[in-house]
């Protein structure tokens, strides 16, 4: 729900199927328009991704973790130029303060273009994915390629409905993407331990590219969003959906009509009696590429869609990151100055 000022009290919930009929798709433009204008986030329901693959993820989260230290340790994300791989409980800060979560970082397969000195140093950040020896989780791979695969895919169809809501033509943001052979995109699989009195599982912060899709793994709370008036508001896991925010990246791009939430997640609490199990998320970031510069890529949207944007009211100071690179510097190098 929001109100007329823009401010939002809940994190709608939308139906991909209603895309699929020419007669209910108006109504799902004009409730991703509204999610993108005034809120930042959405629940995406019956999204195309196979079911079976992503059950057989989940399946595999607690294993994954399972690993022995020394197997996971061995691609730990310091090996990597790529920052792909695996980082210990509190190995990551936001805000100066630790973040209380143990993670694997993958990617979608992508060959390096950084090749030698004098290459732009941001064409490092992508390439090869570090994985657990399969011998130890067979299978695990194949499937977080699988899932990896559905979800670019989904994120390109999306990112063609998210024009249609601004007022542009579907293949409006085409541009920021390069080649497939130059693209990745990047997902983790996250583990928040169980703390006695809960605690910093990741700090408030925006995510600096497109759009993020969000598998909630398990049943723990603890997401949490930030609206205008700077209330966090729980975007607690449902069933069958994704949650879907905008990043810095689409905001600049968009001229702040796409918003970027703050958000944070809170470590899940223990509670007497119950069992101690971790939450488990899999968040997946879509990229643009590395070479454009955002400031030299101008949309120009229909004077009523920049009416709408005019009519969301402020957005209150937060405590999160903001990429004020964007401005000045190519994608890729914003991304590393953030790394």
């Amino acid at each position: 729900m929001a109100n007329e000022s823009g401010n939002f009290s809940s994190i709608p919930i939308l139906d991909y199927t209603l895309i699929s009929d020419p007669t209910t798709k108006p109504t799902f433009i004009s409730q991703l328009q509204h999610a993108l204008i005034n809120v930042g986030f959405l629940y995406l329901s019956n999204a195309p991704v196979d079911t079976a693959v992503i059950d057989a993820l989940v399946g595999y989260i607690p294993r994954l973790f399972a690993l022995p230290q020394d197997a996971k340790d061995k691609i730990r994300m310091a090996n990597s130029e790529h920052f792909l791989g695996y980082s210990r409980l509190g190995a990551e800060l936001t805000r100066g303060a630790v973040d209380q979560r143990e993670q694997f970082d993958f990617a979608t397969p992508h060959v390096s273009r950084w090749k030698k000195q004098g290459d732009p140093d941001y064409h490092r950040l992508w390439g090869p994915s570090q994985w657990p020896e399969e011998s130890l989780i067979p299978g695990f791979r194949a499937i977080m390629e699988q899932y990896l695969a559905q979800v670019q895919e989904l994120s390109y169809k999306f990112s063609s409905l998210l024009s249609e809501a601004l007022g542009l033509s579907p293949d409006s943001l085409a541009g920021f993407y390069d080649t497939a052979q130059n693209m990745q995109h990047r997902g983790k699989i996250v583990q928040y331990p169980v703390l006695e009195d809960g605690g910093q599982g990741v700090g408030p912060h925006y995510d600096a590219g497109f759009l993020t899709f969000l598998l909630q793994a398990s049943v723990h709370q603890g997401l949490q969003v930030q609206n205008i008036a700077g209330e966090w508001i729980d975007a607690p896991p449902i069933p069958g959906t994704f949650v879907v925010n905008i990043g810095k990246a689409l905001e600049f791009a968009t001229q702040g009509l796409a918003r970027a939430t703050s958000h944070r997640v809170l470590s899940p609490r223990a509670a007497p009696g119950e069992p101690a199990n971790p939450r488990y998320s899999v968040p997946f970031f879509q990229n643009i590429s590395l070479d454009v510069k955002l400031a030299d890529m101008v949309l120009e949207f229909p004077p009523e869609i920049l009416k709408l944007r005019d009519g969301r009211g402020r957005v209150g100071a937060t405590d999160s990151v903001n990429f004020t690179e964007f401005d000045r510097e190519p994608s890729g190098k914003v991304n590393l100055i953030g790394r």
